[in-house]
Formats: C-alpha cells, structure tokens, sequence
C-alpha cells in the first residue's frame, strides 16, 4: 500500500501528468454538473418513478441518475455507445465495412464520423422517447406543465439531450486527448460510480436501524474485496501464444528472426455480453407489462423478475452465449493466421495456413469457456446479494455491467499513469510487473 501512495505522489510530481489529471476531473465534473441540470420547462418535484425500474433503471445506472432527474445529460454517453456497437457488427457482417476497418486510418476516420451522425440519430430517437415517458409520468400535478405539453416539448427536449450527447462525446474526446485514460469510458465510470455513495449509507443505516449486524456487514464488505480480486484476476488473465519470425533479406538488411507472443485475454467479450443479455431480459417485463392480466403475462411476471431462479438461469445461459458469439467478432483466427503468414511469422510446431487457423481457435475456446462462466456468474451475484440482504443500490457493485466497467476502466486509468512514471524513470504502482489495462471498456 505504501507502494502505491508512493507511486501517486510521484505522478504529482511529474507536471505534464499532473495537468492532464487536473484536466480529467475538470471535465468529470463539468459531466456531473450536467447531470443536475433539469430539462427546461420541467418541474422536477412532480417526477416520479422515472428511471427507477426494468431498463429504464439499467439506463439510469449508465447515466449518473440523470435520468431519473430529467437532466439535459438525460441520454449520458449511451447513444454514442450503441452507435459504435453498431459499425462494429456491421464490420463482421458487412465487407465494405470490414474493408474500411483495414484500410487504416483513413478508414477509421470514416468510420469515426458515420459513428457520430448515427451517434445524433440515436440520441434524437431516444430523446424523444423520453420525453414521451416524462409527460406520461408524475404524481399529481405532472412534470410536464400544460402550457408546453405536447409536440414542441417534445421536439426541444430531444433536441436539448441530443445536444447533451454530443457535448459529452466531445469531452470524451478531449479527456482522450487531454487528460489522462480514455474519455468515453470514464464519463460511464464516473455516473456508475455516483452511486457508491448512497449504497454505502444505506448499509451504514441499516447498521444503524439494527436490521444489519457489523459482523456480518464485515462479511459482505469482505465478500465485495473478494469478488474484486476474482474479478480483476480473469480479466487480467492472457493466454500467451509464442510467434516467431523467420529471417529473410531486404536489401542489403537482415530483418525478422525475433520472437514475440500473441495474447488472447480470458475475457475478451469483457461487459459487452452482459449488456447484451440484461437488454434482452427486460422483454418477458416488456411483455408482462403490455398484458398484465394474461396467463403469459403473469407467469412472466413472476419468473422473470430479479433475483427469481428462472430469471437467473437464463440471464447466465444468455451471458455464456454472448461470450462466445461476441468473441468471435472481435477475435478472427482465420484473419491472424493470414497476417502472421504475410509477416513471416509462425507459432513453433504449427504448420502455417490452415493447421494456425484450427490451433488458434482450438486456444480461444479452451480459453473462452471458464471465460464465460466467469462472467455469467458475475452476471448474477448481484441478485444473489440482494437475497443475502445487501441494499439494492450496494448490491450492483458486486457484480454485472457496473463492476466489471468500474475495474476495467480503473486498471487502464493507472496503466497510463504507470506509463508516465516508466517514462520519467519511477517505479510503477506494482514492485514486480507492470498493470495490463484495456485501452477503452467500452466504444
């Protein structure tokens, strides 16, 4: 521990890296500024339940609770996500995409701005939809005061968090660019994290109201400690495969004929197949919802609610498929063979062509599998913690998307760090080994 604090004060030190940090939580909090800020026209004391369940309550966690406060950040980063979740399937099933993907830079640039003009349409979309729950909601007198009912509020509070998505697209560029870590998932990190405040009163009060026993609140706290190690532990974890180049003559030159290794995380899917899975179960509520006094609808409502046996099972089975299915969009075994082929390279004792193909796909799948049962047991915990009696704002932290987005961005925040003070000639945060980040969690 004193290694780390160590670590921290000599990243004080270092002034370029002290700006970019200065910088970084300047711009956080300009993020949670925003995220208090009400739309206009809406009187805030007359909202009620907004964002509070089903997936209005996920999209509310991603937010900040600018949601459920009708803030102009009402829409956070989440467009701008699904916007790049889109041109990154649309590259594994469309060519001139996946063309474009190689094509370099240029290609990225491309890309970089059909992300932002879906980015928009997105945001407009979801805006609107919004704004329709805003004036469908309140207690008593509505959130939404007569005199702007209708299609104009609509039109310019859509447009209003159409603006807020884009400004916030924005500062994650310039934190990317800036400051330090990667914008776009701090600005998720930082509205997820809001929440630990409150979760931690809420166990403090029921210490407090005599509902919770310390000893037993020391068990879940270290409960918590222990699921963060397991987690940080597979997500850290690579399967190195050793590559090796083969000497040959450019010129007057010798080049190749070194060795080097390709890693292939045990997560590499990381949060997407929970997103993907949690998205998908809201649709038995959906359903319920829609007809709540059917047969279908009330044994949906029964089974498919939080925390409920079959709910759980199934939101796992769904997290296994996800893994796998998102696996293989991010990771070609048949695309890094021909470029190991192209570059010369070759993994010792396997022909090249087809025979790397096969022995790097056997690898990912040996790999993926406890991969994936790892992530849809992290799926689940936090149903399983709200049964052990951990409050339900506490209990998101032991598990699912907020976890696993939470230490993914806060390992890559320090590798970067950790890269400053390697180049300044410190020690890193650990004494032997350096910190594997993720370049971005999410986008």
């Amino acid at each position: 521990m004193n290694k780390f604090f160590e670590s921290l004060r000599n990243a004080w030190h270092i002034k370029e890296l002290r700006e970019r940090i200065i910088f970084t939580a300047l711009m956080l909090l300009v993020v949670r500024a925003g995220s208090f800020i009400p739309l206009p026209g809406i009187n805030i004391d007359n909202l009620a339940n907004v964002g509070t369940g089903g997936i209005g309550g996920l999209f509310n966690m991603f937010v900040g609770g600018a949601y459920s406060r009708a803030a102009i950040f009402s829409l956070g980063i989440m467009p701008y996500i699904s916007a790049s979740i889109i041109i990154q399937l649309l590259g594994a099933v469309v060519p001139s995409v996946t063309k474009m993907q190689r094509e370099g830079e240029d290609g990225r640039r491309t890309l970089n701005n059909w992300t932002r003009y879906i980015t928009v349409a997105l945001a407009f979309g979801q805006g609107m939809a919004i704004a329709l729950t805003l004036q469908a909601s309140g207690t008593g007198a509505p959130p939404v005061p007569p005199q702007i009912y209708g299609l104009p509020f609509i039109i310019t509070a859509a447009l209003v968090m159409t603006a807020g998505t884009v400004f916030l697209m924005w500062i994650g560029e310039q934190i990317t660019e800036k400051g330090i870590g990667n914008g776009i998932s701090l600005i998720i990190f930082i509205g997820i994290i809001a929440d630990l405040p409150a979760g931690l009163i809420a166990e403090f009060q029921a210490i407090q109201a005599g509902t919770r026993n310390l000893v037993v609140e020391m068990l879940i706290l270290a409960a918590l400690l222990g699921v963060i190690a397991a987690v940080v532990m597979f997500t850290q974890a690579v399967r190195k495969i050793p590559v090796r180049y083969a000497k040959r003559q450019v010129g007057k030159r010798t080049v190749g004929g070194q060795s080097s290794h390709i890693p292939i995380s045990m997560v590499i899917a990381n949060v997407m197949p929970i997103i993907f899975a949690q998205a998908l179960m809201f649709v038995p509520q959906g359903i319920s919802g829609v007809a709540p006094d059917s047969a279908i609808g009330r044994w949906l409502s029964v089974n498919f609610s939080f925390g409920r046996p079959l709910y759980s099972l199934t939101l796992a089975l769904m997290v296994v498929f996800f893994t796998f299915f998102y696996t293989a969009i991010v990771f070609s075994p048949r695309d890094v063979a021909e470029n190991l082929r192209k570059q010369g390279g070759f993994i010792p004792n396997v022909r090249p062509g087809k025979p790397t193909e096969e022995y790097l796909d056997g690898i990912l799948t040996r790999v993926t599998v406890p991969g994936s049962i790892f992530l849809a047991i992290v799926a689940i915990l936090p149903a399983f913690a709200q049964q052990w009696g951990v409050s339900q704002v506490f209990a998101q932290f032991f598990g699912g998307t907020s976890l696993l987005i939470i230490i993914g961005v806060a390992l890559d925040t320090l590798r970067q760090i950790e890269s400053y003070l390697v180049m300044r000639h410190y020690d890193g945060f650990m004494k032997s080994g350096k910190l594997r980040g993720r370049k971005a969690v999410m986008g």
